[in-house]
């Protein structure tokens, strides 16, 4: 049974990332106990063979679907797939029965099995299956449908189910990446929203570059946008509906607004606002427009984020003679300090499972990228650059998204902004690729 204690295994890790030693338990498997504080594991070598079909136009269906899976898996740090040069069994023949001693000749301990079929409407219907190549058993199967158009999507929600089956933890790829796409020279970049899958496909721009936007953040529903934008050179907060294309200025405020959020249930948004020289935090009710301010202090309280369950709100504050973070009720009121660490703190952002703060440290002249849990403690830093800013959680709380400006020589040249990704272990750090520089990123939910 060694895959079923590899299984373990990254249960354990999912559950564990940030704790150093701790156990995960299922109705079925016995506890485990691993100390991953070095964030040092060995991925799982799985075998993702083309999803049969029976016709030309399935074939090449299913050969897509699984290279879309293979890659959201392996890019997870979690697993390895094998090559397809390897395999000795054949996708047709594997749609009998698998033929294990070929997987096992080849040492995969998971294996997907699929079938990719094209109905008279037209729309794409996959079965699949997850084996335990080295117990000969089965684990867990779907069969799912979807239009032409959202293919990626199919595959991305198969990947899901297996990341979730091996793990114990929600997958994530089923989710897109909203940022600030930059062109341009340095002295004069255009910046515009832009959209893509978290695997960088489907990529769109929002906005036209006209006006500077900053800090795009997802409602709950994946559906809205909240950003700053210099309309005509007035920074004000603005909702954009990705279904309609429809943007709406949240309000006609006095001074500078920035650094929007939605609150979990999507009916607020939180939010900065300098007025007479003074930055506080305010909560906008969306249904009737009115605002209460949650602060009142003579320092620059910004950068606001609600926890999962709408009772807190994590900001930066300068009120104690420099920046950092504080937590307060989502009433407002008194509020704790909870970083003490040396350095500056700010863009704190909770985790969808409420369990750490991410947040942005700058000492010594390098910035990082950590966590820490919501009481200050446990804090762990997970990247570090001349510049990265911006960190935002994957659904699952597992997986940071952040920004990396990399400086130019001395004659300029090499200067790059670019969006990576990173887990709790520290280790998997990914590039994101995009058309074009990025910045601000920040994830959405699983899409309904």
């Amino acid at each position: 049974m060694i895959f079923m204690s590899r299984i373990r295994l990254l249960a354990a890790v999912a559950v564990t990332l940030i704790l150093g030693l701790a156990a995960f338990a299922s109705p079925t498997l016995a506890e485990v106990r691993i100390d991953i504080t070095n964030g040092q594991m060995r991925p799982l070598p799985i075998a993702i063979p083309d999803f049969a079909g029976s016709s030309g136009q399935e074939t090449q269906v299913g050969r897509d679907i699984a290279r879309v899976v293979s890659a959201d898996l392996e890019r997870s740090g979690l697993f390895k797939p094998i090559d397809p040069r390897a395999f000795i069994q054949t996708p047709a023949s594997l749609q009998i029965q698998p033929r294990f001693p070929d997987w096992k000749a080849i040492n995969a301990e998971a294996l997907v099995q699929g079938k990719a079929e094209i109905g008279p409407d037209g729309r794409i219907r996959v079965e699949f299956r997850l084996w335990d190549v080295m117990s000969e058993a089965y684990m867990t199967g779907w069969t799912l449908s979807s239009s032409p158009a959202d293919w990626r999507r199919l595959s991305h929600k198969v990947a899901d189910a297996i990341y979730k089956r091996v793990t114990g933890e929600d997958g994530y790829f089923d989710t897109q990446i909203v940022y600030v796409a930059e062109s341009g020279p340095k002295n004069d970049r255009k910046k515009r929203l832009a959209i893509m899958d978290q695997d960088g496909e489907n990529h769109r721009f929002l906005t036209e570059g006209g006006e500077l936007v900053l800090t795009p953040r997802f409602s709950p529903s994946a559906r809205e946008i909240t950003y700053l934008s210099y309309f005509r050179g007035v920074p004000r907060v603005y909702i954009f509906n990705l279904d309609t294309g429809r943007r709406e200025a949240l309000g006609n405020f006095p001074g500078m607004t920035f650094a929007p959020r939605f609150s979990p249930d999507g009916n607020k948004v939180i939010f900065s606002m300098a007025e007479d020289g003074n930055t506080e935090i305010y909560e906008m009710n969306l249904m009737t427009r009115s605002k209460v301010r949650l602060t009142n202090n003579p320092a620059i309280d910004t950068a606001p984020s609600y926890a999962p369950d709408g009772s807190q709100i994590v900001f930066e504050s300068d009120r104690g003679g420099g920046q950092q973070l504080y937590v307060m009720g989502v009433g407002g009121g008194g509020a704790n300090r909870i970083s003490f660490g040396d350095g500056r703190y700010a863009t704190p952002v909770w985790s969808p499972r409420g369990d750490l703060i991410a947040f942005t440290k700058q000492k010594g002249g390098r910035f990082f990228i950590g966590v820490m849990r919501p009481d200050g403690s446990g804090e762990r830093l997970l990247a570090e650059g001349f510049l990265v800013e911006g960190p935002t959680w994957a659904p699952n709380g597992r997986v940071l998204a952040f920004w990396r400006d990399s400086p130019s020589d001395e004659r300029g040249r090499g200067q790059s902004v670019r969006l990576y990704t990173i887990d709790l272990t520290g280790v998997n750090e990914r590039v994101m690729i995009t058309p074009v520089d990025g910045s601000d990123p920040a994830w959405s939910p699983l899409i309904p």
